[in-house]
């Protein structure tokens, strides 16, 4: 045995003994072991220093001797029990007796007994588990994996609209396996089923369950997973409000249908499931469709697509009609003739609008050339004037610019004259010959 410090040196005790004793246990040898008697009594008293706890759980043996109770306790979710002494004088202070099958909870001492090395528990009170306390207590686990999230519907997760393979979790041979499997296969035929069969009360339901659970969440094959059980008294559906099955649902990845027990009966799981079915009968109507209703409104909506395909053709029949009665559709030529007479007389226009332009451009251009005609010097010698130039082109605008014998060309409206000047006169004198 390992050193504990709550087991005492040895004492020195009468009767033979070894030279030296080990002071502790775990300074003991094949050559210096202990004797039993001194073992059980560090033993004893180091068991007994333990303080009183108050324990739960359920009632599997209960006899009463001589006003005494030696009871065996059984935790309710695993194969754990513990025998528990109530004496004559804490029984006669109990409002019940112990029953079988009970569930209890009871303030406790450990107590080992020399004479038998067993352990026990002496219970100095021991009081049933009544209803309202267990809905107590199921309420504040609720409450409590609420406040974390877990029942928040943004997690649930939607069932398949058909699913191929549903996975069951009942128990063997149980109403609710049939009523499963019986009402989804009448509804569609073509469902398969993995059937896991566990326990469903008791305290090998939750290890059961979870194994199960998470056997089915790891096939790919299965497309959503039913938990299924009967009803029963809220004793026997206490395993479905387990804190370990509650967050072993909400950590599967394929959506969890809960149907435990009647409409009444909400164990935690409901909560958390992505569905809650209020029967095993309603699972099944709700994890699978029924293949009557979907042909029914195959056949509806095959009827109404007809309806609409040919209201569709009727509709677009007549607006072809009302198109072909149509006078431009009816006589098309009508077109082309009228857009012919309005070619002919745009075009009628065009040719007066361009003569008019011209007739205007010629009179414009006359009207300019008469303009510069008389201003043209060729006019000015029609009219009998002429133009002098001596011999090298210079114009003679004055008599002194030609002095006598000069030569002179003189043009005229039609032709020259050659001439040379033989007499000048000044301006003043232009009044005498010259």
């Amino acid at each position: 045995m390992d050193e504990d410090p709550g087991l005492a040196p040895a004492p020195q005790a009468a009767g033979p003994q070894p030279a030296v004793l080990a002071p502790t246990a775990a300074q003991t040898s094949p050559e210096a072991p202990w004797p039993l008697r001194l073992y059980s009594e560090n033993l004893k008293a180091h068991v007994e220093r333990a303080p009183e706890a108050w324990i739960e759980g359920q009632l599997l043996e209960a006899n009463i001797r001589n006003g005494h109770a030696y009871l065996t306790m059984r935790d309710v979710d695993v194969e754990y029990s513990l025998a528990v002494n109530v004496w004559s004088s804490v029984m006669r202070t109990l409002e019940t007796r112990p029953e079988v099958g009970s569930r209890v909870v009871a303030r406790v001492r450990p107590s080992f007994y020399l004479k038998t090395g067993r352990l026990s528990m002496n219970a100095s009170d021991l009081r049933p588990v009544g209803l309202g306390d267990l809905l107590a207590r199921l309420e504040r686990l609720r409450q409590a994996l609420q406040a974390e999230g877990l029942f928040d519907p943004a997690r649930k997760k939607p069932l398949p609209v058909l699913p191929l393979c549903v996975g069951l979790i009942t128990g063997r041979d149980s109403d609710a396996e049939k009523d499963v499997v019986r009402n989804a296969t009448l509804r569609w035929p073509g469902v398969r089923f993995r059937v896991r069969n566990t326990a469903v009360q008791g305290v090998n339901c939750v290890p059961e369950v979870i194994a199960a659970l998470r056997g089915l969440d790891a096939d790919p094959e299965v497309d959503v997973i039913v938990i299924a059980r009967g009803g029963g008294a809220l004793e026997d559906l206490l395993p479905f409000s387990a804190e370990e099955l509650v967050r072993a649902v909400a950590e599967a990845d394929t959506p969890v249908v809960s149907a435990i027990g009647h409409e009444a009966d909400r164990p935690i799981l409901d909560d958390v499931a992505d569905l809650r079915a209020s029967t095993p009968t309603d699972a099944a109507k709700r994890i699978v469709p029924d293949l009557g209703e979907e042909l029914q409104r195959l056949a509806l909506a095959r009827t109404r697509l007809d309806r609409s395909v040919r209201h569709f053709v009727e509709r677009e029949g007549h607006r072809v009609e009302s198109l072909r009665s149509r006078p431009v559709l009816a006589f098309p030529e009508q077109l082309v003739s009228r857009l012919a007479e309005d070619v002919e007389r745009l075009r009628g226009r065009s040719l007066t609008a361009v003569r008019g332009a011209l007739v205007r451009g010629a009179d414009a251009v006359a009207h300019l050339r008469a303009q510069v005609r008389a201003l043209s010097p060729q006019q000015t010698l029609d009219r009998g004037y002429a133009v002098v130039q001596r011999p090298d082109g210079a114009v003679v605008r004055d008599p002194a610019e030609a002095p006598a014998g000069t030569e002179l060309s003189v043009r005229l409206a039609r032709g020259r004259l050659s001439a040379v000047v033989l007499e000048t006169a000044s301006p003043t004198q232009e009044g005498t010959p010259a």
